[in-house]
């Protein structure tokens, strides 16, 4: 019984049919499939180990209600980015509410370069190329400063850049988990990429 599963775990289509049908074995191995990837971009929003794990619970929760709405046009995991997207949405208004807080305003736009999203690049991670130990320590607290910008954006900024510039997410996929066009993907893309070039511009300048 083990081996056939696994056989079918190799076919994705195939465990969301067996999981749409009911099979719950099959419906597990997808939350084993794909929990960490859930976890692990919830994490990335939020940067709250609880509120990550709470979207986890949810986000499966939302995914065994509604897997008969899912018809195979786009891919599964863009699925189920667009329901761990939208908890993550709903938990932010929720705290706004609860806290009263004001959300930041939007940066202001930047002119579009060759790549039509922006003179600013992607910012994955500080190069960390023959460093020294001294190197090591100003990338560690480069990163950390630049953690701490990502969590200044508005959330709608947030989440295009951790799935564009994070995630490593085509501009494509990223805009359909989205649910909105490209331009306006790399619009709120572009944004978010001049705040935190402005954020690490500062902090290189302290």
């Amino acid at each position: 019984m083990r081996a056939e599963l696994t056989q079918i775990i190799e076919n994705e289509s195939e465990l969301v049919r067996r999981a749409k049908a009911g099979d719950q074995r099959a419906f597990t191995a997808l939350v084993k499939k794909y929990e960490s990837t859930v976890y692990n971009f919830a994490f990335k929003v939020c940067r709250d180990e609880e509120k990550a794990e709470e979207t986890l619970q949810d986000t499966f929760v939302n995914v065994y209600r509604k897997l008969d709405q899912f018809n195979g046009k786009a891919k599964f995991s863009t699925w189920l980015y667009q329901i761990v997207t939208n908890n993550c949405l709903m938990k932010r208004r929720k705290s706004k509410l609860e806290q009263g807080s004001i959300s930041l305003e939007s940066t202001e736009s930047a002119q579009t370069g060759d790549d039509g999203e922006g003179l600013i690049q992607p910012i994955h991670t500080v190069p960390l190329t023959d460093t020294t130990p001294q190197d090591d320590v100003v990338n560690k607290e480069l990163r950390e400063h630049l953690d701490k910008a990502i969590l200044m954006l508005p959330m709608d900024q947030r989440i295009a850049f951790i799935l564009r510039d994070v995630e490593g997410r085509s501009s494509e996929e990223a805009a359909k988990i989205l649910k909105m066009s490209v331009p306006a993907l790399k619009s709120r893309l572009r944004r978010a990429r001049v705040f935190l070039q402005k954020q690490l511009q500062e902090y290189m300048k302290a």
